[in-house]
């Protein structure tokens, strides 16, 4: 892509971190911390990657597996013109659409993924799906890494390298953390390219916040010939806002106006990736 196709992903991707901030400040509930180290990643597919609108039936299928990180899922279709900016005032509202997991009741949501670690059993079956109808779509899942911790994960990649799906791409959040402590902590997944590889899968490790590095890695997809493409990007949690980066406590804390007034002072002033 050329330079002026990334430098409009950045600032899509940082105002979408503003949206979501103040969609999470608004509701008063959210998963601010996995909405920001995700966001750039997000932004890199939804305006650099996919193909196909949400009517389109050959479009590339994108699947949010951890689903936690919903406001930023919604802010970027906010931004993509598919959900009018206005309503994501309403998330998390009892009658609202908008749930705090992500719900295909929004036009762009693909499967209802609350429930950690299915994502990529679903990106497998999409991945498939195509194949038995000779469409050249593709299946991007985005996974969180504490979701990884969970079986089923593995079992879909098995499945996924046997078959020789190179038509499916799993990038892995690494931001190394989740709730409550690291990820190395609770149940550590190191050396995870490695575990990925044993599997069959092409994998590269990227960074997760550069813009210009994801669109090309993702673009260019897959890695190799008749493999599924693991990308393991390292992310930050809470990206872009300094009180927040790697600060366990912003997994899900509500952020008052004071905090959102400061973040997004940050944003306006700071990086915009």
């Amino acid at each position: 892509m050329s330079s002026q196709d990334v430098a409009l992903v950045r600032r899509r991707a940082a105002r979408a971190r503003a949206l979501a901030l103040t969609t999470v400040s608004t509701a008063g509930t959210g998963h601010i911390g996995a909405d920001l180290s995700a966001m750039d990643i997000l932004c890199a597919l939804h305006f650099g990657v996919l193909r196909g609108g949400p009517d389109d039936p050959d479009r590339d299928r994108f699947i949010l597996s951890k689903a936690h990180a919903s406001a930023a899922m919604y802010s970027v279709l906010a931004l993509r013109g598919i959900l009018p900016e206005e309503e994501l005032a309403t998330y998390g509202a009892a009658d609202s659409r908008l749930s705090t997991v992500v719900s295909t009741r929004v036009p762009g949501i693909e499967f209802n993924t609350g429930s950690l670690g299915h994502g990529l059993s679903l990106g497998v079956g999409a991945a498939l799906a195509a194949r038995v109808q000779g469409s050249g779509r593709r299946t991007f899942v985005l996974t969180g890494d504490g979701e990884l911790q969970e079986g089923s994960n593995w079992e879909a990649a098995m499945l996924a390298a046997s078959r020789g799906l190179e038509n499916l791409v799993v990038v892995v959040d690494r931001n190394l953390a989740q709730k409550g402590a690291s990820t190395e902590d609770i149940n550590a997944l190191e050396p995870l390219d490695e575990k990925w590889r044993s599997f069959g899968w092409a994998v590269r490790t990227v960074d997760g916040h550069d813009v210009e590095e994801l669109l090309a890695v993702l673009g260019g997809a897959p890695l190799e010939p008749g493999r599924p493409t693991c990308l393991i990007a390292a992310t930050v949690k809470g990206k872009g806002v300094s009180f927040m980066e790697r600060n366990l406590e912003w997994h899900s804390r509500r952020l008052t106006p004071d905090l959102l007034d400061q973040a997004l002072r940050e944003l306006e002033h700071g990086t915009d990736d």
